[in-house]
């Protein structure tokens, strides 16, 4: 036969306040775990950078520089390269910089030093190259080691490690009187070297 137990009036007010009192502290319990995985996952959050705003600063310029120089040094410490510029624009999330009218100057001695213009570039630090865009002039003066140059192509590529240059566009070069122009050029500065691939034509002065 099954009991019953009969609860008295004064007991029943008691077992409610010990089971309010059970569902407050787990619910607190609760909330606390709540809040120990929610900050756990903030920290796994911010470690990781998946927060939009992190991901827009780093697309985000970090500094602009007006009117700056900077020299690119060989092993030994001597300057190879000077760049020039309006103005210096750096993106942090690939270390490269938007330049506006650069000016790079080669320097190996003991080659005459080579200036190089162009409307804009872009300086890539982590492949130490500079892309000239847009009215691209490249200026040498004669020397024991050859005559005046004058180049003019619309892109060129300076690999400033190796001391190269290259494009793969129309090239224009006026060497003292002769002028040669062809498609596609890689110039070694080290091998005082100049090679044209496609559509080769030199115009020589007449002879006195």
């Amino acid at each position: 036969m099954r009991r019953w137990r009969r609860i008295s009036p004064d007991m029943a007010p008691a077992q409610h306040r010990r089971t309010a009192h059970r569902w407050q502290v787990g619910a607190s319990i609760g909330a606390a775990v709540l809040v120990a995985l929610g900050s756990f996952w903030l920290v796994q959050v911010i470690n990781r950078g998946d927060f939009a705003s992190s991901e827009v600063s780093k697309s985000e310029p970090d500094y602009i520089v007006e009117n700056f120089s900077v020299v690119k040094m060989t092993a030994d410490g001597k300057p190879r390269y000077i760049v020039a510029g309006d103005k210096l624009t750096h993106h942090p999330d690939t270390d490269s910089a938007d330049v506006l009218r650069p000016v790079v100057q080669s320097l190996s001695p003991p080659l005459p030093p080579m200036t190089m213009t162009s409307a804009t570039g872009r300086i890539d630090q982590v492949r130490n190259i500079v892309d000239m865009q847009g009215d691209v002039v490249v200026l040498r003066p004669g020397s024991p080691h050859g005559p005046r140059l004058r180049l003019k192509t619309e892109a060129l590529t300076i690999l400033t490690d190796e001391d190269k240059l290259r494009t793969d566009l129309a090239v224009e070069m006026l060497q003292d009187a002769t002028v040669i122009t062809g498609v596609g050029m890689l110039a070694d500065r080290a091998a005082s070297q100049v090679d044209l691939y496609h559509r080769v034509h030199i115009v020589y002065p007449p002879k006195r």
